[in-house]
């Protein structure tokens, strides 16, 4: 959210009952990988084979989880799936012992064979291979088995696994984006939260839309979700358990509040607050609803964003006659800025990885996404865009994602990478705006 100009004045929870990791052994380690900072990198070409099925029903389960790997990653921009109409072995042999050369001679450097069985209890178990196709070894031999109904979370997490055997960094598909969806005319605007799978599936509302709703940010478990809303034009902070629905307010505060966010344990929330006059940053302990003036100035302090270790809290202030990102200690000390380029800057966000920090910018009237370093330096612009406004990372800090609007249209989700080559809708039922993404799902 930008300040005003000083000239203008101041799911529910998807539980895998069972997620079973088996080592199966390998010949030898492997040495293909992607290397994601080469400036001359290209996605690597990889074939997604569905996996083996006997019955029809395994088979339709078989070829849905194919299309969401290769739509995760190929998604990823690091790699490239190719035709599955190009392959030349097809006859199942290839799920243990695949022909190399026949996957040379398409070009294939990576390949993914798998297995998948439906079980009696309810269950579905995919069991899969990643082989290095130059060197004939495999690289990864698993087994993952869950209910079901939950057959898209396995798929997200066989794609996790390859992308890390891969790039050796963590995945992000097996992950939850949390968002603002907006319906109806622009004077009498709906907003609801809303709350999807990182690709865009399983999207459900969480509110219902009677009172308007902001900033919804995940807490460190990704069960839970902090958000602002208005209850009779009043601003209430509260934290909604996705799993129960359940939801309580942290605070019913006499001034305006915004973008309230989690700590890295989980144990507080930090927030802007209006009190006597002026926007400053509190932050409150969830245990004891104690809170904290973090910030003593006569101007605006707002989006306050812990680092990773919790140590530091980065936010956006106007303290300099306008708007900028500014660093201090997590107990309001050693404030210093670290922007200082042309234009204004809001909603920071420190990377999970604590290399980085994102922002919106504004400058001679256009949007812009772009990273810094903490100390400010190594400033990159990503995206560009009408109103782009709210970047939000994903928990491998690879990726980002934001909203955007058209000119007279609606706002819509977009993710893109830190190379800023790969940028890409995310598809809501409705227009979005101002996402959050979670953690990796553990369960």
């Amino acid at each position: 959210m930008f300040l005003p100009s000083p000239k203008s004045g101041p799911c529910r929870r998807l539980i895998l009952a069972i997620l079973l990791w088996v080592a199966v052994p390998a010949t030898a380690a492997a040495q293909l990988t992607v290397r994601i900072d080469d400036p001359n990198f290209e996605p690597l070409p990889i074939a997604i084979v569905a996996p083996q099925a006997s019955a029809g029903d395994e088979r339709a389960t078989a070829e849905r989880i194919a299309g969401v790997v290769t739509d995760d990653l190929g998604g990823s921009g690091l790699f490239r799936p190719i035709d599955p109409n190009a392959f030349v072995q097809r006859d199942g042999s290839e799920v243990l012992a695949p022909r190399f050369n026949d996957w040379k001679g398409i070009g294939a450097e990576a390949l993914i064979t798998s297995r998948v069985f439906h079980r009696t209890n309810g269950d579905v178990r995919i069991e899969f291979r990643l082989w290095d196709v130059s060197t004939g070894r495999q690289m990864i031999g698993r087994a993952l088995e869950t209910r079901r109904a939950n057959w898209r979370r396995l798929a997200h997490k066989m794609s996790d696994a390859i992308y890390r055997r891969l790039t050796g960094e963590s995945g992000y598909f097996d992950t939850r984006i949390v968002y603002v969806s907006e319906s109806g005319p622009v004077v009498n605007r709906v907003k609801r939260l809303a709350i999807m799978d990182q690709d865009g599936a399983n999207q459900r509302f969480l509110t219902n839309g009677e009172n308007l709703v902001l900033t919804p940010r995940f807490s460190p478990s990704a069960q839970e979700i902090t958000y602002l809303e208005y209850v009779g034009q009043k601003p209430r902070v509260y934290i909604l358990d996705i799993d129960s629905g359940q939801r309580e307010i942290v605070g019913d505060f006499a001034g305006m509040t915004f973008a309230p966010r989690f700590s890295p344990d989980g144990n507080k929330i930090v927030m802007s607050m209006a009190r006597d006059g002026n926007t400053e940053i509190f932050a409150m302990d969830l245990r004891t609803r104690a809170t904290e003036r973090l910030t003593r100035h006569q101007a605006i302090d707002t989006s306050p964003s812990y680092s990773p270790d919790g140590s530091k809290i980065v936010f956006d202030s106007d303290r300099s006659g306008r708007q900028k990102i500014y660093v201090m200690n997590a107990d309001g000390s050693a404030v210093r800025r670290i922007s200082n380029r042309p234009g204004r800057y809001a909603t920071p966000v420190w990377s999970p990885r604590g290399d980085l920090i994102a922002f919106t910018k504004l400058e001679e009237g256009s949007f812009f996404i772009g990273v810094m370093r903490p100390d400010g330096e190594g400033e990159r612009i990503l995206a560009q865009g009408y109103l782009a406004e709210g970047p939000t990372w994903a928990p491998n800090g690879r990726v980002l994602m934001y909203y955007k609007k058209a000119r007279g249209g609606t706002a819509q989700l977009y993710s893109i990478d830190l190379t800023g080559r790969n940028e890409r809708p995310v598809e809501t039922s409705e227009s979005a705006s101002d996402p959050a993404w979670s953690p990796l799902l553990n369960n």
